[in-house]
């Protein structure tokens, strides 16, 4: 029996197609299913004529699925930002690339900072390459992941009034630039920055496209540059030079958005989960209080209700322009 046979009929024959068309009538020494992570795709390394593959299904396309997903990976793979993509099909939604073994960011050489200046660095090549295509404007598709989240009766009438308020304030401060836009990632959190143990690459190109280019700066210092020295750290090797107030105040604001954008996320998947009544209160613990509950087993932390908590947790950054509680949450 092959790993393959888990897949239902269509994804299976799509699979096995790419597969044919990369590795033609080698042997397939091995097919090992893959953690995704947060993602809905189905991921298997490939073990095929002494070299090792990642084939990826995409999972069931969401409401807000970028069309431009391949477009965008083609471009950052020949660019060297993500591993060689050897077949891509837009139609079945299928791909194959380098398998590149994950390493743990811990062990960067030079420590936080030096994997922040790495990222900098990472994220200025990946906005130097041919533009992305365009998609929507970053504010109007936080605005509508949040629509949704105000949609799905999580919380009790006028519990998110004054969210809804300080987005609305966000959205007027902010002026959407489509002539600077440029290549992003769009979702660079921890688990989409790969190590190999000699570089960095980026992985998981689902929400890639062209946007300000401040998005990929925001969510990347929310992770990985999280004092005062770090964050100088990447914003002087994204832009060759420490930011401007003006720019400074720009990031605060996109800074938000990108936020509210997790706390999007998190909500929309809570929300998956059967509740009583809805929720009254925003109230959130700490990032000790939540690694002490999980020690605990009061919490889980790969379960909706964690999500749930996390998510207030992130609104509670939205808000008050706090630190986020980061997603490096193996507590």
């Amino acid at each position: 029996m092959s790993a393959l046979d888990i897949l239902p009929p269509v994804q299976r024959e799509t699979a096995h197609a790419a597969l044919r068309e990369v590795i033609g009538t080698a042997a397939i020494d091995a097919i090992t299913p893959i953690s995704g992570g947060a993602t809905s795709a189905r991921l298997f390394r490939i073990d095929a004529g002494g070299e090792n593959f990642l084939l990826r299904i995409e999972g069931v396309p969401s409401p807000l699925r970028n069309p431009y997903q391949y477009a965008s990976l083609r471009i950052a793979s020949e660019a060297g930002i993500a591993p060689r993509l050897y077949y891509a099909n837009e139609m079945s939604r299928v791909a194959v690339m380098d398998f590149v073994q994950r390493r743990p960011l811990g062990r960067y050489p030079g420590g936080p900072p030096a994997l922040a200046k790495a990222l900098g660095e990472l994220l200025a090549r990946l906005q130097a390459t041919p533009p992305f295509p365009a998609f929507v404007g970053y504010p109007e598709i936080v605005a509508r992941l949040w629509a949704h989240v105000c949609r799905t009766g999580l919380f009790a009438p006028g519990v998110l009034d004054r969210c809804n308020d300080h987005l609305e304030r966000i959205r007027a401060a902010y002026i959407w630039d489509e002539a600077n836009s440029v290549s992003s990632h769009n979702d660079s959190l921890p688990a989409n920055i790969l190590f190999d143990g000699n570089r960095l690459w980026m992985i998981d190109w689902e929400s890639a496209y062209r946007t300000d280019p401040l998005v990929d700066l925001a969510i990347v210092g929310d992770s990985f540059a999280r004092t005062p020295e770090l964050e100088e750290i990447l914003h002087r090797a994204w832009l060759g030079r420490p930011l401007d107030e003006p720019l400074r105040a720009r990031l605060r604001l996109v800074r938000a958005l990108t936020r509210l954008y997790y706390v999007g996320v998190l909500f929309s998947a809570s929300a998956t989960a059967p509740r009583a009544a809805p929720d009254t209160s925003l109230a959130a613990p700490t990032l000790t209080e939540l690694a002490a509950a999980a020690r605990a087993g009061r919490v889980r932390i790969d379960t909706p209700a964690a999500k749930h908590v996390l998510g207030k947790m992130f609104l509670a950054s939205f808000l008050a322009d706090v630190a986020t509680p980061g997603f490096d949450l193996s507590v």
